[in-house]
């Protein structure tokens, strides 16, 4: 029973307060704010558009695999030695850069503004900004490039990448090669050791060399 009137109290008790606050803002002036001119100052934790720096992006792809809605790609193209990636190869936290990201696309049809895909960045290159008015009369429209690399410049370090690809995988197979070649010559060398070990004529038994002695003498 006590909890029966305590349910309809705290229905009451609710209502009451919901229709307390819509009574105060009855009485109250309207304010109407002049928008564009005039515009509302939006929280610091804002969620809307999303910005990435790709000077220090390290194509890690943490934050494509954090997306839920699969609204990131992100491709990468691993630099040769010798390469600097963006202008200087490091981020400005001071991490060296090994990967070339010619490809870093944001789908904001789809992305929910979560900001599940901040977190996992380690050099915090990808954050939320207060940027919300970017609508667009085609769907599109809605896909944002931020990566700065030229289709030019994508050919040429996936070139490199192929070729050094193919030299490493030729010094390997060369070293497994010579690696295979002297196996096998030491093993004939054993061989041959232990066949000519086993050719050698058997010691002589001192035994019979002492009796030899003792009847010459």
């Amino acid at each position: 029973m006590k909890a029966y009137f305590s349910h309809i109290y705290q229905a009451v008790s609710s209502i009451l307060i919901g229709m307390g606050i819509t009574g105060r803002h009855m009485f109250q002036k309207p304010v109407t704010i002049q928008y564009p001119e005039q515009r509302l100052q939006l929280p610091e934790r804002e969620r809307n558009r999303l910005f990435v720096d790709m000077e220090d992006c390290i194509g890690c792809d943490q934050c494509a695999k954090a997306c839920p809605v699969n609204c990131i790609e992100l491709k990468t193209i691993k630099a040769v030695p010798g390469d600097i990636v963006g202008k200087t190869g490091l981020t400005s936290q001071g991490k060296k850069k090994a990967l070339f990201v010619p490809t870093f696309t944001i789908d904001f049809a789809k992305c929910c503004y979560c900001q599940l895909c901040v977190f996992p960045c380690p050099t915090e290159c990808i954050f939320m900004t207060d940027v919300f008015e970017f609508s667009d009369f085609k769907r599109a429209g809605l896909k944002y490039e931020f990566s700065d690399m030229t289709a030019e410049q994508t050919a040429e370090k996936k070139m490199k990448a192929e070729e050094y690809a193919l030299e490493q995988a030729k010094k390997k197979e060369e070293a497994a090669k010579a690696a295979a070649s002297s196996k096998s010559s030491s093993a004939a060398e054993k061989k041959a050791a232990e066949a000519k070990k086993s050719e050698a004529p058997p010691p002589e038994d001192l035994t019979q060399t002492e009796d030899n002695k003792n009847k010459e003498v």
